[in-house]
């Protein structure tokens, strides 16, 4: 099968159970327009973590990586009116056009857009003293491991952590891959030596090419 046959599959499921979304639209094209990458979840995609968080019945939701904010609308829409969603960016004008996308799909006092280092914003809300118990990590892939780690102590036994792009087209079976499959690699070795933690990891095909995510649920 081909990546046109991907994305015609993708095409077809989201034209049946993805309508079409005013402020979705408006997200990709202000990205565009702003120049950011194109590599948002697709719609299929935001809608699985749209559908994991309410399965999880999520009131707290932490992203590591926002860019323009189009996956963190998908999150935002699954909490319940007293939920808050906390999304960190490290690019000034991603960060921008993020809290720009969020107002205009009335969130903005839902979703909050941190600027910095996602490292450094992690230690932060840790000192604050907060909690999540859902967790989606779609960031810089060398620091997998380490947005994992910091994500832990964010969270209880219950909690939800996705981590986006981890097959990297079959690079992750590469023990010489590059600093990407390097760190998906670690995240890995790092959740199978972590007791509080149980795993998976799931393939995918679709218009954003082969990958996939690992979904763990933190059990202690």
């Amino acid at each position: 099968m081909s990546k046109e046959t991907w994305s015609a599959v993708d095409h077809y499921f989201e034209a049946v159970l993805t309508p079409k979304d005013d402020a979705l639209e408006s997200a990709l094209a202000a990205n565009a327009a702003a120049g950011l990458p194109a590599i948002d979840v697709s719609a299929s995609q935001g809608k699985l973590l749209h559908l994991l968080a309410r399965i999880r019945g999520a009131k707290s939701i932490l992203e590591v990586g926002t860019l323009g904010g189009y996956s963190a609308i998908w999150l935002a829409r699954a909490l319940p009116e007293d939920g808050r969603l906390v999304t960190l960016e490290i690019d000034p004008k991603h960060a921008a056009v993020a809290r720009s996308n969020l107002e205009r799909a009335g969130l903005s006092q839902v979703a909050i857009v941190r600027e910095g280092r996602a490292i450094d914003s992690l230690a932060a809300l840790k000192r604050e003293g907060a909690s999540f118990d859902f967790v989606f990590i779609d960031a810089d892939k060398p620091s997998n491991p380490d947005y994992f780690a910091r994500a832990l102590d964010l969270v209880a036994p219950g909690a939800v952590i996705i981590v986006d792009n981890v097959v990297r087209g079959g690079a992750v079976i590469d023990p010489d891959g590059d600093d990407a499959v390097q760190g998906v690699r670690r995240l890995h070795e790092l959740i199978a030596s972590n007791p509080r933690v149980n795993a998976t990891a799931i393939q995918t095909v679709g218009t954003k090419g082969w990958d996939g995510f690992t979904l763990a649920l933190v059990v202690a």
